[in-house]
Parts: structure tokens; sequence; C-alpha cells
């Protein structure tokens, strides 16, 4: 019986940590798709901000919902929409700036309590879901209404950029339908390089090959059946001529008959 139950002990302990280490994947899915552009910490407060180059806001969310279905998502919006996990929130933003590209902002749960303005969330989110939150805190909510709003509803601490350690931390991009490898952040292969295609990394930007000039010896065999290479200095660098083979042996004659003395073919 005690063996039993710590069998039964021991599979609840395992499911937990997976349930756990599930939960906290989401980020991990973010930061391997999308560059790390900007970061805020205060205490255990956190948010990291990522770019979604070319992508529209439902794009990114339907795409991100696919990776891991969250426990609610704020209707389709072209401006702004929300994921909620179990820890973390992500604040999907067009960019003011770039409007070509969208914001993901992945908040940990005391920054959203600790700074959101609780009335901006109302109108994204389920009350029940903000009540949970919230809590005591929901009759001091704070200003902040996301990244692309900051300097006007700050946070309570500033967003900095990245470390080069952070950023580190983020694995390589593969460029979609070239083959070709890229690390984040990276705005150009360097000098004299450039992204290949069809599956070339990079391609040199070299110019033609040089040319050579000059003749070349010539090479003979005194003897034996093989000919004779020569150079034609008279023709085109590279080119040679091959002269037929010379026979040095006598010739064959033959006995009896007309007494002829024939050549050998």
């Amino acid at each position: 019986m005690k063996q039993r139950l710590g069998h039964v002990l021991k599979l609840f302990l395992a499911l937990s940590l997976v349930a756990s280490l599930a939960s906290g994947c989401g980020s991990q899915t973010v930061s391997a798709s999308y560059p790390l552009e900007s970061v805020t910490q205060n205490g255990p407060e956190t948010s990291k901000v990522y770019r979604a180059v070319d992508k529209t806001v439902p794009q990114v969310a339907q795409e991100l919902a696919e990776q891991q279905k969250p426990r609610e998502m704020s209707k389709e919006d072209p401006e702004r929409m929300f994921l909620v996990y179990s820890d973390e929130w992500y604040h999907l933003q067009r960019d003011a700036q770039k409007p070509s590209d969208t914001l993901i902002e992945v908040d940990n749960q005391e920054f959203v309590r600790q700074n959101y303005d609780f009335g901006f969330l109302e109108g994204y989110l389920l009350a029940g879901l903000l009540d949970k939150l919230f809590d005591s805190h929901k009759r001091y909510p704070g200003q902040y209404r996301g990244y692309s709003s900051k300097d006007i509803y700050k946070s309570k601490t500033d967003y900095r950029k990245p470390t080069e350690q952070e950023k580190k931390a983020n694995p390589p991009l593969t460029v979609s339908g070239k083959g070709s490898i890229i690390k984040r952040g990276d705005k150009s292969t360097g000098a004299g390089t450039s992204i290949g295609s069809g599956g070339d990394i990079t391609k040199k930007n070299s110019g033609s090959p040089p040319s050579t000039s000059g003749s070349t010896g010539t090479i003979s065999k005194t003897s034996g059946s093989s000919g004779t290479v020569q150079s034609d200095s008279s023709a085109k660098s590279g080119t040679t001529k091959i002269a037929p083979p010379k026979n040095n042996s006598p010739p064959k004659t033959r006995v009896g008959g007309s007494g002829r003395i024939t050549k050998r073919r």
C-alpha cells in the first residue's frame, strides 16, 4: 500500500513539473521567433518587447495562439490584442513609428498588476479575469497602456535597450525562402558579402577572376611511342597542340616474294 502511494505521489509531482514547464514556455516561443528590442525590470516586475517585422497584429496573434493556446484571447483588432497565459500576458501592438511591424510585449503578472490601467484593460479582457489579477490593487491602478504609448502613459520603470548578453540568449533566425542564416540584430552580412540564394549562406562580391598571360613550356619525350606536347606561342594563352607519335624503329621487311620493303603503318 505504501509503495502504491509512493508511485502515485511521484506521478503527481512529475505531472506538476510538466505543467509548470508548459506554462513558462510561452516567452521562449516568442524569443525563438522574434528579435528582442527593449526590456525593463523592477524587482519581481519584468517586461520584454519583441518586434515582428512586416506582420500585422492579427497575424502575430494567430501564430502565437497556434503555437501555444492562451487562457484568453481578446477579439481581433488591427491596433492591439491581448493573449493571456497562466503567468504571462502578451500585449500585441501596431508600431506607431513603423505601422507595418507589430510589437510583442511580454509582461509577467506582477508587471501588469503594478503598472497597467485597470479601466484600459476592461475594454479588451473579461472583468472576471481582471478582478482575479488585480484584487485589492484594483483601487490603485497604474496609468500604463502598453509599450507603444510608454512616453505618454508611463510605467514605474523606464525601458532600456537589451544588453549583448540578453541578445545572445536569442537563437539565430532562418531567412525563409533563401536558405541563409543571419544573427538576430544583424543589419548586414559585412563588407564584401551579401545574403545568397539557392542554399548559399553568403556570396562574395568579387570582380571577374584575373586573366592568365604568358606562354607555356614544351614537354617532349625522346623515346617511346608517346606523343609530344608543344606550346603554340602564336595562339591564345593556355592552348596546346599534341603532335602525333613518331616511330623510330627500322622498317619491316617481307621475306620472299617480290622482295619489297614496306613501311610499317
